[in-house]
Order: C-alpha cells, then structure tokens, then sequence
C-alpha cells in the first residue's frame, strides 16, 4: 500500500483487499469480477464480489448445471484460500485465523469472509450487533 500516512484509512484498507482479490480471480480464472466491495468490522473482513463468472460457466448454468458450477467455484476459492488469505493479511497485517467462501447463481455474486486474530486499530468491535446462544438444558 502506497501512503505517506504511516497507518492507512478504513477505506484504503478495504481497496486494497478488493483489489488484490480481484487480480487473483482474474489470474486463477481468466477473468475477474467486475465489481468488488470489500468492508471489515472489528475482527471481520467481508469481501462482495459481482458479475464473476465465465462464459463457460454461464453456459453451464443455462444448461441447468448450477449446482456443477457451485461445485467448481468452491473447489477453486479452496485452490485460491493461501493467496486470498495472503492479500488479506498483507493489506491488514493481521493474521488471518479462518476463511470462508460462496458463491451464487443467479444474481452472480461471490462472497469471501475472513475472520482475523485481532481487531484493526482504531476499529472496535460492535458489542451491540453480537449475538450469543446458549442452548436450553
């Protein structure tokens, strides 16, 4: 990341992590997304992708084989899950302890969540938003 600030802004972080998630599709699959947007709460990085698709996939899903391009996305983002996590930690220099990824169909959209070992600086966790469940005895 290229700033004379030694620490970047929320908003650079994020570009960042869009940016290299969508050079690293676009290089494992021939193309990338066209949109990307990528935000982060506490220990949370959620990456948004749209329009990520191939031709060939979209050829597929015509011919009702959606579940098949699932199936191929998924094995590709776990092919991919050491490089995305890289760019993640570059851009936040935070390690990151868990990766997750989906993908859908129809609208065509991919989400990439990652979950970090601390929270940025500056970036406190929203208490208010958490949830926890104990179950009943």
């Amino acid at each position: 990341m290229t700033s004379l600030r030694e620490t970047p802004t929320p908003g650079e972080v994020n570009a960042s992590i869009s940016n290299g998630i969508v050079k690293l599709l676009s290089e494992y699959v021939g193309r990338g997304p066209t949109k990307a947007r990528t935000i982060h709460d506490g220990k949370i990085v959620v990456c948004v992708l749209e329009d990520t698709m191939t031709k060939a996939e979209r050829s597929l899903t015509t011919a009702g084989e959606e579940d098949y391009v699932i199936r191929v996305r998924y094995a590709i983002q776990q092919i991919m899950r050491h490089d995305l996590t890289a760019v993640v930690e570059d851009c936040t220099d935070r390690k990151v302890v868990a990766f997750m990824s989906a993908n859908h169909i129809e609208p065509d959209l991919a989400a990439e969540v990652f979950v970090l070992d601390e929270p940025l600086p500056g970036v406190a966790e929203v208490a208010s938003g958490e949830s926890r469940y104990a179950p009943s005895p």
